[in-house]
């Protein structure tokens, strides 16, 4: 038969048991808890997954680049090699020193993109007085220009038909040119239509 001692000490034991177990449980879940919470802001701070998915996206796109500026460098250098230049110099002064000086300046044009490949075209458009560059009987410069048509032809010599009859009917005699100049209708015209067209226009 169990004595009153025992049973009194059972009977506290249960009690203890049922105040101390919801306690320990609950500390039990409160150290569960904040490592889940942890665990969640770990993932959130460190994805490792998305990170690891963004480096080769981020070096492709470095590796790339060298290959865009190389592609970009190649599509743009044959336009740079096919490029044209055309230029006009306008004489209308009968002065042998302004119409060197035109020479002077087309050849150094010429030669200018001739070194670097690229095509020039220049016109010397002649009226008024400055017609008297390409007359035969008159042009101070004759020989250098029967030169320099040879070694430089993109250079071109263009005369006022309208100044070529005004010296005509002026001199009553025929107005012979060299072989080097083309009679346009109007020297002025001629300049006009050539910047409008996009020429440089150059006058000394």
């Amino acid at each position: 038969m169990i004595s009153l001692k025992s049973a009194i000490a059972v009977i506290g034991g249960l009690a203890m048991m049922l105040l101390v177990g919801p306690n320990v449980q609950a500390e039990s879940d409160n150290h569960m808890i904040p490592q889940a919470s942890e665990s969640v802001a770990s993932n959130q701070k460190h994805p490792g997954g998305h990170r690891q998915a963004r480096k080769p996206a981020q070096n492709q796109t470095i590796n790339r680049a060298p290959a865009s500026e190389t592609r970009l460098a190649q599509a743009t250098k044959p336009e740079i090699a096919n490029k044209s230049h055309r230029l006009i110099l306008q004489v209308n002064s009968n002065e042998p020193a302004m119409m060197n000086l035109v020479l002077n300046n087309a050849t150094n044009v010429a030669q200018y993109y001739r070194e670097l490949g690229e095509a020039v075209s220049i016109e010397v458009v002649t009226f008024g007085p400055g017609l008297h560059m390409l007359r035969d009987d008159t042009s101070p410069v004759k020989p250098r220009i029967e030169v320099l048509a040879m070694s430089h032809p993109e250079i071109s010599f263009k005369a006022c038909g309208n100044t070529q009859e005004n010296m005509r009917k002026a001199e009553n005699k025929d107005i012979n040119l060299i072989a080097q100049a083309t009679v346009v209708k109007s020297g002025v015209v001629r300049v006009m239509e050539l910047q409008e067209q996009g020429w440089s226009y150059i006058k000394p």
